[in-house]
């Protein structure tokens, strides 16, 4: 599978950002997909991902309340509205996915193939 992100960008703090992620490849519902994001100097770290089929969404704490992430099936995109955003949201933003069958818990650790990233920064 192939997957391309975008929406990427500079902002300041409390603005909001949508990134988009459009896959290829791969019926897009056999897909799991989340976002992840590394910041300078720190390692990976998962972000939200949601289902292959849009029903379940997980969160990090950290941005729970804040960012909603999304998908729409027909159109084989994933995206991440990202609203009040912080300074320390600032990192390269990965959209990841795995294979799946409808019957299996969706597990973060089972990402496994990521796109090229883009960056947000957010200005305090």
């Amino acid at each position: 599978v192939q997957l391309q992100a975008s929406g990427g960008g500079l902002v300041q703090a409390g603005d909001s950002l949508r990134l988009s992620c459009a896959a290829s490849g791969r019926p897009f519902t056999t897909l799991n997909m989340g976002w992840f994001r590394q910041a300078p100097g720190k390692e990976r770290e998962f972000v939200a991902a949601i289902n292959w089929g849009g029903g379940i969404t997980y969160y990090d704490d950290s941005v729970k309340g804040r960012f909603t992430i999304s998908r729409d099936n027909a159109k084989n995109t994933v995206a991440l509205q990202m609203n009040n955003l912080k300074p320390e949201d600032t990192a390269v933003y990965y959209c990841a996915a795995y294979r799946t069958i409808p019957q299996a818990t969706m597990r973060i650790n089972s990402f496994d193939t990521w796109g090229q990233g883009t960056q947000v920064t957010v200005s305090s």
